[in-house]
């Protein structure tokens, strides 16, 4: 389980003086739930972070245990260092907003006919109460020609699970190389 710890100071010089000793800001939040400031180590968040197998993972600030999804992330642009992260409280029962990330799967026959596969969505948002939440939606796009796009309407829910984003968005597509 991912270690934590609560910070005292929410000012510029106490962050400073946390991100020079390894460790990542968090927010850690949910509706109905007191907002806890809290750092993480930095390597130990990710190795966490890459060896979960479902978006809702444990971690503990101060003694506490709770289970949450990451919800949003900052980089810097230079470094391509983790600044900041916002973790979601996954409370059991309560309908919330998540981010499911998608992963393609297969090779477009498109590409075989001098297209380029595009992803223009990485994550797409689900309304949907914790112990529904699906890991991934999984694309298969082995039968994309140049010119198709599989639009969010496409993608099969679990019947729990509704989606935020319009149906009308392109996910996936094949296009023309210039």
């Amino acid at each position: 389980m991912l270690e934590g710890i609560l910070r005292e100071s929410i000012d510029k010089k106490a962050l400073k003086s946390l991100r020079r000793d390894g460790y990542l800001i968090a927010n850690i939040y949910a509706k109905g739930f007191e907002n806890i400031h809290a750092a993480f180590k930095e390597n130990e968040f990710i190795k966490e972070v890459r060896k979960k197998e479902t978006l809702i993972f444990p971690v503990q600030v101060n003694g506490k245990s709770y289970d949450v999804v990451i919800q949003e992330y900052q980089r810097d642009p230079v470094a391509n260092k983790i600044l900041h992260v916002d973790l979601r409280v996954a409370v059991p029962g309560v309908v919330t907003k998540y981010f499911v990330p998608v992963v393609v799967n297969g090779i477009a026959k498109g590409i075989k006919d001098k297209g380029v596969l595009v992803q223009s969505k990485r994550r797409l948002c689900v309304k949907c109460a914790s112990e529904f939440l699906p890991n991934s939606f999984v694309l298969d796009v082995s039968d994309l020609e140049v010119g198709q796009t599989l639009l969010v309407r496409d993608i099969k829910l679990p019947s729990n699970v509704q989606m935020v984003d319009a149906d009308r968005v392109a996910v996936v597509g094949v296009v023309k190389a210039k």
